[in-house]
């Protein structure tokens, strides 16, 4: 997997470099050329046609990671929207950017624990104001899991970490991992925030 860093001049921050040694510097013009499927593209938003170019590059199987001088609630929803896995700090120390590696190529997202908050808190409440909200529908997908993968799924659907769910249910966190791969095969999610976003109507309901 090669790491590709997008500026608009084609350049490559010191930090990057001590992140990946074999970071590789490119323009918007030649990464669809260049990247092949599996690698990491890092696009900072100072690149006007960031949107365009995420959307171009997450169907030709590349993972998109945003970085941002001054990182914004709205942008970082954009770019989960377009189907960025990550944004983050332009200037984010090398050992973070390595975790963010680890979390996006791990079907994870990734966009800070406080912006991750007001970004699920503010799509719960969107969704809690649909004037159409399908019960039946939303009680199907409980229905597809087996008793204990509901309480995992809607533990995780509240936020809790898998140590946190371990602890609440009394199992090992491995226990926990393996319930997680089951639900998201069987919900046809990728990761804990669409875990979260699919079950979202089923707790706001429960929290009435």
């Amino acid at each position: 997997m090669d790491h590709w860093f997008i500026t608009m001049d084609g350049s490559l921050k010191a930090r990057w470099q001590k992140a990946f040694p074999d970071a590789k510097p490119s323009t918007p013009e030649l990464v669809e050329k260049r990247a092949k499927s599996g690698d990491l593209v890092w696009i900072v938003t100072s690149v006007a046609s960031w949107p365009q170019l995420t959307q171009r590059l997450v169907p030709m199987g590349l993972t998109v990671v945003l970085l941002s001088y001054a990182p914004q609630d709205k942008e970082a929803l954009k770019a989960l929207d377009l189907g960025a896995r990550g944004y983050a700090h332009t200037l984010a120390a090398a050992n973070v950017l390595r975790q963010v590696a680890l979390v996006v190529t791990n079907q994870g997202v990734w966009v800070g624990q406080e912006l991750l908050a007001k970004v699920i808190g503010g799509t719960f409440k969107a969704l809690s104001q649909r004037t159409e909200v399908s019960p039946s529908a939303d009680s199907d997908h409980l229905a597809l899991l087996t008793e204990r993968e509901r309480g995992v799924a809607l533990a995780v659907s509240r936020g809790a970490t898998n140590k946190e769910v371990a602890r609440q249910l009394d199992i090992t966190e491995r226990t926990v991992k393996a319930h997680l791969s089951a639900i998201f095969k069987k919900l046809s999610v990728r990761d804990r925030l669409q875990l979260m976003l699919k079950l979202s109507p089923i707790r706001e309901q429960a929290s009435h």
